[in-house]
């Protein structure tokens, strides 16, 4: 209570015994939480009137509602910050694929157009040639 311990009670009950005698304490004690009880009640009724004059409810509601709405923005805002960053990742996909395409493909002429001594174009394989030790020839390994 009031941040005291029990030994700090006993000296001031103590103390107070001393004072006012025996027959004068238990009527002083009555007195004194009456007197509390009488100031709790009045702290009370002046927070009420203060809050009900200022309209705090009202102003705790107001608050919490604009809370509410920005934290349905913030979440509307990081949902369409994620799908904008996987449209510009899907549409960095789609302009590397349209790059590669057109790097590889180059404008056929046609056959008719191509010259006889055209040659052919040269075929590339993964496989390893080896030359044997035998005949000096180059073999493909597969």
């Amino acid at each position: 209570m009031f941040g005291m311990g029990f030994s700090e009670i006993l000296i001031i009950a103590i103390i107070a015994i001393l004072f006012l005698g025996p027959d004068k304490l238990p009527q002083t004690m009555v007195d004194i939480a009456r007197f509390f009880r009488s100031a709790k009640r009045t702290l009370a009724s002046a927070k009420a009137s203060i809050e009900e004059e200022l309209h705090v409810d009202d102003i705790k509601r107001e608050v919490n509602s604009y809370k509410d709405n920005l934290l349905e923005e913030k979440e509307k805002l990081s949902k369409a910050s994620a799908f904008t960053e996987l449209t510009d990742e899907f549409d960095a996909v789609i302009d590397m694929a349209d790059t590669t395409t057109v790097q590889t493909s180059a404008p056929q002429k046609p056959k008719a157009e191509a010259a006889p001594d055209a040659k052919k174009p040269e075929v590339v394989t993964f496989s390893k040639k080896k030359k044997s030790a035998d005949n000096g020839n180059d073999t493909e390994e597969a």
